[in-house]
């Protein structure tokens, strides 16, 4: 069902901000948030879902008043239950609410303590010892992730393996053609297999993740459980001068809204990055010191 612009709300704009309902501008923030974390942009978000750009800018500014449909379609184009679009994913069960009301108020240090237990009840958790063995390095696109992670593996003399390659190794076929003919959904699938698959083939190696790993929950869930956790961060700005330093001109790094998608897809995914064993900075650094500084600090935090 195409949502074109004649359809589409009058411009925020021309909407008073003391007019706007407080539901539709809370909605608009989740939508937002959504997209970034999925690393979105605006257009390939209007291509995803088959609503029109115009409709979803005045959405996310919280003036559009999309029908339940629309909604569908904007959740499937995410990836996220139409419930969490409406900000209460946790109430699907009497046991849901129980657990959220359990939750609710607690520290970051107690939320991630509870998360560890419920791993290890599960299943999820990896035996005592083995999760250090394992680095994986997370971060956006220009973090560093491949130059430092195949220098770190070589100076602990451990594999390095960069999942993407194992995701097109899994797939069948490269990254693109693995979004452009079977699209994100089967991406996500074919990314917790490449994940299971090195956790299982390697005890001991350095993982350099894609960018958008957090964007599944059950996929970060696994990769925290099994490995030791770095985050690598620069500024938006250094990341794009990386990217497009090694020749990368795909849409994000061409559109003229690209600083400002890289900085909400950065927001976004922050607080997700921020749950890494550690987090370290590359900016303003080479790559020769950036690994020295590196290596330290994981040394320390493990006391190795």
């Amino acid at each position: 069902m195409k949502i074109d612009d004649a359809q589409a709300p009058q411009s925020a704009a021309a909407e008073p901000e003391a007019a706007r309902e407080p539901f539709l501008v809370a909605l608009g923030e989740r939508v937002r948030s959504l997209r970034a974390r999925k690393g979105m942009t605006r257009k390939a978000f209007a291509v995803a879902s088959d609503v029109s750009e115009r409709h979803l800018a005045n959405l996310e500014l919280g003036v559009g008043n999309p029908s339940v449909l629309v909604l569908r379609q904007i959740a499937q184009a995410l990836g996220s239950p139409m419930a969490e679009l409406l900000g209460d994913e946790t109430a699907s069960s009497p046991e849901w609410l129980l657990i959220r009301d359990l939750l609710r108020g607690r520290s970051d240090d107690e939320l991630r303590r509870g998360r560890l237990a419920l791993a290890e009840q599960y299943g999820e958790a990896s035996r005592p010892g083995a999760r250090t063995q394992r680095i994986a390095l997370i971060g956006l696109r220009g973090a560093g992730k491949s130059t430092l992670g195949q220098m770190l593996a070589d100076s602990l003399d451990v594999p390095f393996v960069e999942l993407n390659r194992e995701l097109e190794r899994v797939a069948g076929c490269s990254i693109s053609e693995v979004h452009n003919l079977l699209g994100q959904a089967a991406y996500r699938r074919y990314e917790r297999r490449a994940l299971e698959e090195t956790i299982q083939l390697y005890p001991d190696a350095v993982i350099a993740t894609p960018g958008g790993i957090v964007s599944d929950p059950a996929t970060f869930n696994l990769l925290l459980s099994h490995c030791y956790t770095v985050w690598l961060k620069a500024s938006p700005e250094e990341h794009m001068q990386r990217v497009m330093a090694q020749g990368d001109l795909r849409p994000m790094a061409g559109s003229s809204e690209a600083m400002e998608d890289l900085r909400r897809i950065l927001s976004g995914r922050s607080a997700f990055y921020g749950r890494a064993d550690l987090s370290f900075d590359t900016g303003g650094k080479p790559a020769s010191e950036s690994f020295a500084q590196l290596r330290e600090a994981i040394s320390a935090s493990l006391g190795r």
